[in-house]
């Protein structure tokens, strides 16, 4: 049976995969896990703005007031804020209601420690044995030993206050558009870059339950280029459903994603010597050009597996300060405890304003080497590794783009496909020796069936 908990939290289709029953199980599992050590735990629960967000956050709320805890709704707001407010307020956990950058069909409902990080897989597999034990035989208080909800959107409030105390100076002087993605930081960014002096030209701020992520936001970056080269502003940043991460456009309408970004960061704090070991933490997917730059600065990169979970893992484990992933998804360890897309704008634009040069000047730093991804559908993804053909099919890639790219292999964790992805100066010489490994993945993979 596969595992209820994935990479970030449980996720599907709202009211057919991740039912309102689901969402009751969800509560009463976490209140009983946590309320082993606390008589009434506590909850602080946020979502994005997604119409089946509500249905869920109440079925959350009452399995959690079935279990005798404290459901404390803080309305929509960004993921980063959730826990940063679970760690601050000293709740036993904190929940976010969303799928991210999904479509707004789907949900998912995640936890944090009281310590705002997320959950550590065996604490998410206890949880799974409660929720899907064929007995609830979890406590039922009565009486007074039921527990309550109460609601706190004003706490939104203290969020962008810390938000905003992460930047030392002001931001007056740059014109910034803001594209809030219909979702969780349509009053978040605003207001962080309004407090900090930024003239602020706001983006997909007026959420309706179904608009989220639908043609705008850090996933579709067109309307935010037109709308940086209409008000001729100096850069825009744009945010995905709930808030995590964060992808800009320069002043010419050119993408600047999460590996410039990292390292237009990162290149700032070598200059003021606070990034610990000169070292930035980014994914074996960050882009060769990252490396380089990072290099000729003076730094390094440390790299580890896809995923936020192990760029923070690294991050922890190292004492370093700054990582993240090409998606835009980048943690400023010193103050968030996982992807922060508001505080990321935020140390972006004073980069920009701290350096007195065009975005376009700082993202140029780095030279993108092209790369190229594809996906392999293939009848089964058992011993791909092993196959000696397709060993051979990857080394002679390797060998032909020697110190100048670099290929990567995977297979998708959810799905039967198998992805080729290279990296190096010429596309179609990428493009020639993908297509090469992809058919002989495809005609053994098939073959060995």
């Amino acid at each position: 049976m596969a595992r209820l908990f994935g990479t970030d939290g449980v996720r599907g289709l709202a009211n057919v995969e991740l039912t309102p029953e689901l969402a009751f199980k969800m509560g009463r599992a976490a209140t009983y896990y946590f309320g082993k050590e606390h008589k009434r735990p506590v909850f602080y629960i946020g979502r994005d703005t997604r119409i089946s967000g509500q249905m869920l956050e109440s079925a959350l709320a009452a399995g959690i007031c079935s279990a005798g805890g404290e459901a404390v709704l803080l309305g929509v707001v960004p993921t980063p804020a959730v826990a940063y407010l679970t760690r601050k307020h000293g709740a036993q956990a904190g929940v976010v209601i969303s799928a991210s950058h999904n479509p707004y069909p789907d949900n998912g409902i995640k936890f944090f420690a009281g310590t705002g990080y997320k959950l550590p897989d065996a604490v998410e597999d206890e949880l799974e044995k409660l929720i899907e034990a064929e007995a609830d035989l979890m406590p039922r208080p009565t009486a007074n030993g039921v527990g309550f909800i109460t609601t706190k959107h004003d706490l939104l409030d203290e969020y962008v206050e810390y938000a905003v105390g992460t930047i030392k100076s002001s931001l007056s002087g740059l014109k910034i558009v803001v594209d809030c993605a219909n979702g969780a930081a349509y009053e978040a960014a605003p207001a962080a870059f309004r407090k900090l002096g930024a003239e602020v030209i706001v983006l997909n701020d007026n959420p309706d339950g179904i608009n989220i992520n639908a043609g705008c936001g850090s996933t579709h970056l067109e309307q935010l280029q037109a709308a940086v080269a209409h008000h001729n502003a100096d850069l825009g940043l744009a945010n995905d459903g709930d808030a995590d991460r964060c992808l800009a456009v320069d002043e010419t309408g050119e993408t600047v994603d999460g590996d410039q970004i990292m390292l237009i960061c990162a290149l700032e704090m070598l200059k003021q010597n606070t990034l610990p070991d000169n070292t930035l933490v980014a994914t074996v997917m960050s882009n060769l050009g990252l490396h380089q730059a990072i290099k000729n600065a003076g730094g390094k990169v440390l790299v580890t597996p896809v995923g936020d979970r192990y760029v923070l893992e690294a991050m922890l484990k190292h004492n370093l300060v700054l990582g993240g992933e090409q998606s835009g998804h980048i943690i400023f360890n010193q103050y968030s405890t996982t992807g922060d897309g508001i505080i990321t704008a935020l140390k972006l634009a004073a980069a920009v304003k701290q350096s007195g040069k065009k975005m376009s000047v700082l993202a140029k730093v780095m030279t993108r080497f092209p790369q190229l991804l594809v996906n392999v559908r293939v009848k089964s993804k058992e011993g791909w590794e092993n196959n000696a053909n397709i060993t051979a099919a990857i080394k002679a890639g390797d060998d032909e783009l020697g110190d100048n790219g670099r290929i990567l292999v995977r297979p998708s964790g959810t799905e039967a496909l198998i992805r080729v992805m290279a990296e190096g100066p010429s596309l179609p010489d990428l493009e020639r020796i993908v297509g090469t490994i992809a058919d002989v993945i495809r005609q053994e993979q098939d073959q060995h069936y």
